[in-house]
């Protein structure tokens, strides 16, 4: 993490800064988009949304990638130790551990609440057992813990023009929506791991079970009944974004650029899955490159003026 950045945010404790720079390399080295997107932010926000990603991305692996041997009740144990040495780090408000101590010193800068974590410690969990979810209350459920408390972990290091409750919800909207376009996107990476995050009722509302979704991820083709199911969790996803649209808005101007960008690349990737009339299954839906990078470009562009007419005070 360069000096700069370290300085603008006020963190001054040499294990602490450190601790922020283990967090960098680490969003640099596995969350290159991500990584991208936090130059657009002020130097002073950058720190605390290394640390958070960090923290995400360490639990993430924990249960996406076991090591050789580790069994769902072995997981589910540790993920049991590690959450309960982590609440009481947090509330000491002090780690051992660099990455733990680089997370723990944002949430008491940022004021962000214990829940945020704890419920990501449920949702993480249940990706150790949960191979499906029945309806869309058992998705939202997993989905708060996984997406939505993201969301609001990093908007008070984003800041807001308004009360931060209100806009909080638009937060936890925004959070949710990427993670939607996630599973739309990744359905057969998904199978591929056991897993379907789509409600089995509304797929069996339009005759589709798991069993049709595999044999479309082996044959690399899509048949009319998934066609109309992935055509109506897009429609509900894009409902989700217009929730979470009015939020752009409340934040910090400094942040918006980051923020209404970030809105525009995941909401494209809904654009990709639509003309490919929904087959997921031939190959992953992507954004174009060159608007990717013509729309970082312009990202970058108004986020620098933004910051210059509204510096980020930590």
């Amino acid at each position: 993490m360069t000096r700069r950045e370290l300085d603008a945010a006020g963190i001054t404790r040499p294990e602490l800064r450190q601790a922020y720079r283990r967090c960098r390399e680490l969003n640099a080295r596995h969350g290159r988009t991500y990584f991208l997107a936090t130059r657009m932010l002020s130097p002073a926000q950058r720190p605390a949304v290394h640390a958070l990603y960090g923290f995400a991305r360490r639990l993430d692996d924990l249960v996406d990638e076991p090591a050789p041997g580790a069994t769902p009740e072995s997981l589910a144990a540790t993920l049991r130790e590690v959450e309960a040495g982590f609440l009481e780090e947090l509330a000491a408000g002090r780690s051992d551990d660099p990455l733990r101590a680089a997370v723990i010193d944002t949430a008491a800068r940022y004021g962000i609440p214990e829940p945020c974590f704890r419920a990501f410690f449920t949702s993480m969990r249940m990706d150790l057992t949960v191979t499906g979810y029945p309806t869309r209350a058992a998705l939202d459920e997993y989905v708060h813990g996984s997406a939505e408390v993201i969301g609001l972990q990093v908007l008070p290091v984003l800041g807001t023009v308004v009360p931060r409750q209100e806009a909080a919800p638009h937060a936890a909207a925004l959070g949710k929506a990427f993670q939607l376009t996630n599973f739309l996107r990744d359905v057969a990476e998904d199978l591929g791991r056991g897993r379907v995050y789509l409600p089995a009722d509304e797929l069996a509302a339009c005759g589709v079970d798991r069993d049709r979704l595999a044999w479309c991820a082996r044959t690399g083709r899509i048949d009319p009944p998934v066609r109309r199911a992935l055509a109506g969790q897009v429609a509900r996803t894009r409902r989700v974004y217009a929730e979470a649209r009015p939020g752009i808005a409340m934040l910090h101007p400094a942040s918006r650029p980051c923020v209404s960008t970030a809105y525009a690349l995941y909401g494209g990737i809904l654009d990709r899955v639509e003309a490919a009339e929904y087959n997921v299954f031939a190959g992953r839906a992507r954004v174009p490159r060159r608007r990717r990078l013509a729309a970082a470009c312009d990202a970058l562009v108004r986020a620098h003026w933004a910051r210059r007419r509204h510096p980020v005070v930590t």
